[in-house]
This record gives structure tokens, sequence and C-alpha cells, in this order.
């Protein structure tokens, strides 16, 4: 499959999308506290997609399981690396959790993920949580014409390993348009100079996983069954994730998963577009 280079109306509408996912976030930030359910973030953000005009992407979706994932987004606790289902489980104070929220807008698809500390977490949690933030900026970075995609890996293995965490290799980001996963695949690791090169139009999403222990991962046979999703790190650390879209200009980057609530960039970043 090639890569789909968006025309102008693509990324306009890709700007749509994306902001619209990013809302959906913002929506869910202050109603995440000690004592909700995941299944209760389930259930708001699709209420709440459903006010704004978006339908989710991962309700019925396949991919590569045998099984449709069941809900609007994905809620990943603790040591879930990802693709965790929303269920009645309270959270608790100390939990930090990534909430991937992917929503369609007329044909277009806007992806994206945050961390969020459930009350007040073990500073080595909130480090994690903050660590992963900046890998991910690390590798956006990178994002320029003639660049390539080993770069953006390089970067964010570089600085999370040399912060003492471990990148995870099984899962990586995608481009992203009027399909939810096309080409090209985003690792978050790799060798500079390498992979395929960037250039003005493509839209792909850049989503470090990083564990607080070793980067080995497992499927989760919770009561020796799988549930046909949710991933967890193998020695049973913790795991953080963030997620962005993000578009190659003629000079440099877009970040499209930006909104009124984004979080503030870290310290060494100084602009959402170059």
């Amino acid at each position: 499959m090639s890569i789909n280079y968006k025309d102008a109306a693509g990324i306009e509408a890709m700007r749509v999308a994306c902001r619209l996912a990013s809302e959906v976030l913002d929506y869910l930030t202050p109603l995440i506290k000690p004592g909700i359910t995941t299944n209760d973030v389930d259930r708001l953000a699709a209420e709440y997609m459903v006010k704004q005009g978006t339908t989710s992407a991962t309700v019925g979706y396949m991919g590569a399981s045998s099984v449709p994932y069941p809900k609007s987004l994905c809620t990943s606790v603790n040591h879930v690396v990802c693709h965790g289902i929303p269920n009645d489980k309270p959270l608790k104070k100390g939990d930090i959790m990534n909430v991937d929220v992917t929503v369609i807008k007329d044909g277009w698809f806007g992806d994206n993920s945050r961390m969020y500390v459930i009350g007040d977490a073990s500073i080595a949690a909130k480090r994690l949580c903050s660590i992963t933030f900046e890998a991910m900026w690390h590798g956006i970075l990178q994002v320029r014409p003639g660049a390539h995609l080993g770069d953006v890996g390089h970067a964010i293995q570089k600085f999370a390993e040399g912060q003492g965490f471990s990148v995870v290799r099984e899962f990586c980001g995608h481009g992203v348009g009027q399909r939810f996963h096309e080409e090209p695949q985003v690792l978050h690791y790799g060798r500079p100079g390498t992979m395929e090169e960037l250039k003005p139009g493509m839209i792909f999403t850049i989503e470090p996983m990083i564990n607080a222990g070793k980067r080995d991962v497992k499927e989760d046979f919770k009561g020796g069954q799988y549930d046909g999703w949710t991933i967890v790190t193998r020695d049973h650390s913790l795991s953080a994730q963030w997620e962005h879209t993000v578009l190659v200009t003629e000079t440099g980057y877009e970040v499209l998963t930006l909104s009124a609530g984004s979080p503030p960039l870290p310290s060494f970043v100084t602009s959402t577009k170059t």
C-alpha cells in the first residue's frame, strides 16, 4: 500500500477532524478523577462525539484482531500498554491512564491520546508520563521534508532510553487520513537516515509507548482468556503513551491534534508548527 499524500482540501479536513479529536480529550480532562470508571469515561466521550457531530472510529473496528473493538475509545491503566477496553472498575488515586480517541468527521480520521494522572501519583509514575510526553515531542521535532522516519524513531529512543526507560517495539504510529490506518508505519526506535523519506502532504501519528521496566509486552489473559485487544507489560511495570497526528509541511511540521485544552508544550519546544 502506497502513502496517501494529502492535498490542500484533505489537509484542511484533517485539521478539523484532529481538532475535534483533541476536544474530546479536553472535555474529559476535568471529569477524570478517582471513583469514575473507564466505562463512564467511554460513555461521556460517546455522548460528546454526538454533540460535536463526529463518530468513533473504534466501535466495531477489527484491525488485526479477530474480535470487534466494543467501545468508543481506549483506556489503558497503569501496566496496560495499549488498547485497554473500558470497564466498570473505578479509577483510584495514584493510577495513571492513557485515553486514546479517534473520531471520524466527514470521512476523515483524527487520532490522538493523552496521559491522565488520577489524583496524585508517585513521583516515578508522574516522571514516566512526563518523559513520554517529551519523547513524543523529540520525535515531532525531527519532522521536515528530507528527513526520514528513522530520524523520528531514533530521537524518541535515544531520549527515552537515556532517561532509563524502554521503548515498546511491537506497536507503532501510522499514516492516517480517510482510513484509520494508512502507510507509513512510524516506529518509535531506529537509526537516523533510514526508512521512508518525509515529504510535504504526509500525515501520520507519533505515539510512543514507553515502559518504566523492560520493553517486553504480552497479551492480557485475564481469567485465562484474551479479550482480543488488551496489551500489558510483561514485567507488570507501568507504561505510558502520548499521541499526536502530525503533518509534514513545506518547511517542517504542523501538529494537527491541538485544541484549547491541549497540554503546555515542553520547555524545549517553541512552536506547534514550523
